[in-house]
């Protein structure tokens, strides 16, 4: 088994890879994933502490890896980095206080992604340069 990564607060890459998971019914359906990974959204709403945090996002990384995942958690595939993207993107961003850094192409015509991790649609917005 893979070893999973330690967890620092705040973790943007995790809440990131968290909301995206929460988006992927597919992911959800192995046993154990979904009861850490709604865990782990309720304590981002919660604003928990660092430590309490870490450990769902561990407990979670390792549900993950259980079920033959490897990418566990934190992933580039399954996280919000989108290296070589410039100023002029539109995109949709973490709109709540349990902030994450998932950004997401955002469409003219189609309405933003949903936010998994706050339970709203994210808002649209330009890349700005410390994204």
């Amino acid at each position: 088994m893979t070893a999973s990564p330690g967890f620092p607060r705040p973790d943007h890459r995790a809440a990131a890879a968290l909301c995206a998971l929460l988006g992927s019914p597919e992911d959800l359906r192995q046993p154990g994933v979904r009861e850490a990974a709604e865990r782990a959204r309720e304590l981002l709403r919660a604003d928990a502490g660092a430590d309490e945090l870490a450990t769902c996002y561990g407990a979670l990384d390792t549900a993950l890896r259980r079920t033959g995942d490897a990418r566990g958690l934190v992933n580039e595939s399954r996280g919000g980095t989108a290296p070589g993207i410039t100023p002029h993107i539109k995109v949709a961003v973490c709109p709540g206080p349990a902030q994450c850094v998932r950004v997401e192409r955002a469409r003219d015509l189609l309405p933003a992604p949903h936010c998994a991790v706050n339970g709203t649609r994210m808002r649209k917005g330009r890349l700005g340069p410390a994204q």
